[in-house]
């Protein structure tokens, strides 16, 4: 569809790169006003910038860092003065947590970050956003959670235990807030390919690192019923929806966008089966 969001303010965080930037640009190209909220230092505040610069008039680029409640707070502040409003809140700023060979040797330092990032982050723009739509009559927001949030498995405990408590976060937050007309609801992502993989290893030479990710995306696209790569723009379709007036009856539900994953495992071909 075209300008579905037209005369609708976003904010999306984490929106420099990755899934969050395949959100920022369906959402301008859809007619919205955005603000990219994205740490403001080094090769991210420059993606975020470049981005802002690139979408013209109806992007702008705040920095921030969503562990910090009051940046938060100054994003939404942001949209609000240079906008006029807010109508969209994407919570999608994440980081993983190291991948261990086993949970024993988790020495769990960098727990802090990851729920400051994963989970405050995420409550703190709900709030934030809410109260400006509360006045307002309404909005939707939408948090980026991910099938490990659904899906019990073995790694990344912290990642997999914070993004399964943006899952009850935002059922709970959708029967709060549907009071004062605001939906909530969650995007699970899976095997889809950003950067967020990569900075879950430990290794750090360029060529083990490749290594370590086509072993673990060679996992993923096994286990995927639909053969197809997901892609950011997979994602971003799932946001407008939320965003836009096609879901106004819809609050409190987690979409998975994982080419089938959660549902199961891919069944092997008979042809295969043979080899």
């Amino acid at each position: 569809m075209v300008d579905e969001l037209a005369g609708k303010v976003a904010i999306v965080t984490g929106g420099a790169s990755g899934l969050g930037r395949g959100i920022v640009e369906r959402f301008v190209a859809e007619g919205a006003r955005v603000v990219i909220g994205d740490l403001g230092s080094g090769p991210v505040g420059d993606r975020g910038v470049e981005l802002a610069q690139a979408l013209g008039e109806r992007a702008l680029f705040h920095p921030t860092d969503v562990a910090d409640r009051e940046q938060v707070a100054a994003l939404v502040a942001t949209a609000v003065q240079a906008f006029g409003g807010v109508h969209v809140m994407v919570n999608n700023a994440g980081v993983s947590g190291r991948m261990h060979n086993r949970f024993l040797d988790d020495d769990l330092a960098d727990f802090e970050r990851v729920m400051a990032v994963n989970v405050l982050g995420v409550m703190a723009g709900t709030r934030d956003a809410a109260r400006r739509m509360a006045d307002d009559g309404g909005g939707s927001i939408i948090n980026l959670t991910s099938i490990g949030g659904i899906q019990a498995g073995g790694g990344v405990m912290t990642y997999r235990a914070s993004k399964a408590a943006v899952i009850a976060f935002t059922k709970s937050a959708a029967i709060e807030l549907a009071h004062y007309g605001i939906r909530v609801n969650a995007i699970a992502p899976g095997n889809i390919p950003t950067p967020i993989l990569r900075s879950s290893s430990a290794e750090t030479d360029a060529a083990e690192l490749s290594r370590f990710e086509e072993r673990i995306r060679a996992t993923m696209r096994a286990d995927r019923p639909l053969q197809r790569e997901g892609t950011p723009d997979d994602v971003a379709e799932a946001a407008v929806y939320f965003a836009g007036e096609r879901s106004r009856y819809v609050t409190g539900t987690v979409l998975p966008v994982d080419g089938g994953t959660v549902a199961g495992k891919a069944l092997r071909r008979r042809s295969q089966a043979k080899d």
